[in-house]
């Protein structure tokens, strides 16, 4: 086992930080089974340069319709001293967000149902095990949730830059305040510009109902209730 494989190991142990969560838009699940990939917005929107969209963004990408979300404000008090908040925008924006518990990602799944109602969104669950290890050279993890701010930025004890980001080499040696230390303090799994070979990597698909599901992927198809129904579950 090399050290790569004992890190994932490691960090993947714990019953409840098996899988690694993907929250979209149902209506994306179709250019991503197409593609087999999920594409950072920055690959989707070349032009962004880190201005901060108000809005979801509808994008034509090899003429499949994809929908980009909207950013969450990051206030200047949150970053360093030699990172603006453009410049944090454009590099989070160049990666994939996953999550590696069910709580993290049902925290952003009933954030978005309750901001849009009317929208369908979806869930892709993976072996996050295999996902770190199929992409185990553009993996970041953070430890903080790092395209928001918390409530009262000026008493929050860390400041964001791209330095709040560990790669799986340096995950258990970097040990300063701002990355996690231990599997337990892993808030988020960023993968750089593309998450590849998405169809094999995927255990379950939750969604609102079939209407949106790939054919390939309806022997996937979880109910979004079956998801919901665990959010009072602690899951790490």
């Amino acid at each position: 086992m090399t050290d790569i494989e004992q890190t994932i190991a490691n960090i993947t142990k714990s019953s409840g930080r098996k899988s690694a969560f993907h929250f979209t838009r149902a209506a994306n699940l179709q250019g991503i089974a197409r593609f087999d990939a999920i594409w950072s917005s920055q690959h989707l929107l070349p032009e962004s340069t880190g201005e901060r969209r108000l809005s979801k963004t509808e994008v034509d990408y090899k003429g499949i319709t994809m929908t980009v979300n909207s950013h969450l404000r990051i206030p200047e008090a949150m970053m360093e001293e030699n990172c603006t908040v453009e410049q944090f925008r454009s590099f989070i924006d160049r990666h994939i967000f996953f999550w590696p518990t069910k709580r993290d990602c049902l925290a952003m799944l009933t954030t978005y149902m309750r901001r849009e109602p009317a929208e369908s969104f979806a869930v892709l669950e993976f072996d996050a095990s295999e996902l770190l290890l199929e992409h185990q050279d553009t993996v970041r993890l953070s430890k903080y949730d790092s395209g928001s701010s918390p409530r009262f930025p000026s008493s929050c004890n860390y400041r964001k830059s791209p330095a709040m980001f560990v790669s799986l080499a340096e995950f258990g040696y970097r040990t300063d305040y701002a990355v996690p230390a231990k599997p337990s303090e892993i808030k988020e799994i960023l993968i750089e510009e593309q998450a590849h070979s998405i169809s094999r990597l995927l255990k379950s698909v939750y969604a609102l109902s079939l209407e949106h599901l790939p054919t390939k992927w309806l022997p996937n198809y979880q109910p979004l209730d079956v998801l919901l129904a665990t959010s009072k579950t602690r899951t790490d």
